[in-house]
């Protein structure tokens, strides 16, 4: 009765992936998440008792929430249907409930439903899951990296219990890997020689955590080394990692490492690296979401009041993105990425920040000033809540010059505008009210001594 997530029947050798030829099928070959798996946790006793409910798995990337998945599809005579949120349509899942729908009034079997990165799903598309699951018409079972508490709508979440997946340990990958090559469902047992200790234990720390990166690297050096090497170095395998894209993860440190290629690119003004880095990283598959929101940061930080319309063109870029998706949204970011190489530059607001915020730590016990509190109730005003406040816009050019600083806090000058692009212009306003302050000053100076 069960659908297979991958139909492998007609497939031999390598067509079908190392990492599903070898997925674990029971409990007993599932390596790793002890803290979840051991006897007596609720996850354990929904799989051994077949007492379905509603599930979310929110764990990093290969560390078994799909196969969990299959697992409990195993042990029911519920009908399993599989779906990725990156592949699939929101009409493709709204007809598979319909039909799950139909098969539970017909026949009374009940459909699990199986949504793989379900956060890539909008709050409105999440919206189609919530009366099939509240009537028990679907058994949904949804896949996520990210916090559920932030990707999945309340509603739908309150209906499903979350498991958190952790990080698999060095050893549980050496675990999987060691299993791997010698199980027959691999077909690598002719390759073993090249896999001594010492290479099975690079791949083990390599793979950060992450069982599929393994058993990916497992597969590539077969692929690359199988027919002609009987032993590797390890100097070989990072020579070959290196020139591969297919191991790049947002959750690694190749992810990071690029995102500061590119916004070190961005920084020193060379859009034809910047427009490198980014396609290096679109290329490879990374969410353009989160390059957009680091290049909405670089617009701030890098970039400032030096060319206010920075910020603007990057949240445009954002709800481009948004809006578009990938493919098309490319030359959205390529636009934003050139327009921001281009700028000119200037970490003053950022530089000024960090002063304010040492400033604000060291002085947060200080009272404000009473002038300049709000007094929106009589007693507030009997309390000379806003007593004396000076309403700038009842004096000449706009301006008075009053204490805003707490009363024990000296006056700091945080911000210093560069002499570059529109903070040229902050810099002769800057100077103008300082002008008048002083004048203001000697003025009162003047008055207190006649």
């Amino acid at each position: 009765m069960n659908t297979d997530l991958f139909d492998n029947k007609d497939k031999t050798d390598f067509e079908v992936p190392l990492a599903e030829r070898v997925r674990p099928q029971s409990l007993k070959e599932f390596v790793g998440q002890r803290k979840i798996l051991k006897r007596d946790t609720v996850l354990r006793n929904i799989i051994e008792q077949n007492d379905l409910t509603s599930l979310i798995f929110w764990g990093p990337p290969g560390t078994g929430k799909t196969t969990l998945a299959r697992i409990i599809a195993q042990k029911t005579d519920a009908r399993f249907v599989p779906f990725s949120a990156v592949l699939s349509k929101i009409n493709d899942v709204r007809k598979a409930m319909k039909q799950a729908e139909y098969n539970l009034k017909k026949d009374n079997i009940k459909t699990i439903l199986f949504i793989d990165e379900i956060h890539r799903f909008n709050k409105a598309q999440q919206d189609a899951f919530l009366p099939f699951v509240e009537k028990g018409i679907i058994i949904l079972i949804g896949a996520t990296t990210e916090n559920p508490s932030f990707e999945v709508i309340s509603p739908l979440l309150s209906r499903c219990r979350v498991v958190v997946l952790e990080k698999l340990t060095r050893k549980d990958i050496l675990k999987i890997a060691t299993n791997c090559l010698t199980s027959p469902k691999s077909q690598l047992e002719k390759y073993n020689n090249l896999f001594d200790e010492k290479l099975l234990d690079y791949i083990a720390t390599y793979a950060g955590g992450d069982a599929r990166v393994a058993l990916n690297t497992i597969e590539l050096i077969v692929k690359a080394y199988g027919e002609e090497k009987e032993s590797l170095t390890i100097e070989q395998i990072k020579e070959l990692l290196s020139k591969s894209n297919m191991f790049y993860d947002k959750d690694r440190e190749e992810h990071y490492n690029t995102i500061s290629a590119l916004h070190k690119a961005l920084r020193g003004s060379d859009p034809q690296a910047g427009l490198y880095w980014l396609a290096r990283m679109l290329e490879a598959g990374e969410d353009p979401m989160y390059i957009v929101r680091r290049l909405v940061r670089f617009a701030s930080e890098d970039v400032g009041l030096a060319d206010p319309q920075a910020l603007v063109q990057a949240i445009s870029v954002k709800d481009a993105v948004h809006f578009l998706g990938m493919p098309e949204a490319n030359t959205a970011l390529s636009q934003l990425v050139v327009y921001l190489a281009t700028a000119p530059k200037s970490n003053s607001l950022y530089s000024a920040y960090k002063k304010a915020a040492q400033h604000a730590k060291n002085t947060s016990h200080l009272p404000i000033p009473l002038h300049i509190r709000n007094a929106p109730t009589e007693l507030m005003k009997e309390l000379n809540y806003g007593k004396d406040y000076k309403y700038a816009h009842s004096f000449k050019n706009a301006y008075i010059y009053q204490k805003y600083f707490p009363d024990k806090a000296s006056r700091k000058e945080y911000y210093s505008p560069s002499s570059f692009g529109f903070e040229k212009e902050i810099k002769k306003r800057l100077e103008w009210w300082k002008k008048l302050k002083n004048k203001q000053n000697s003025d009162s100076g003047n008055k207190k001594k006649k």
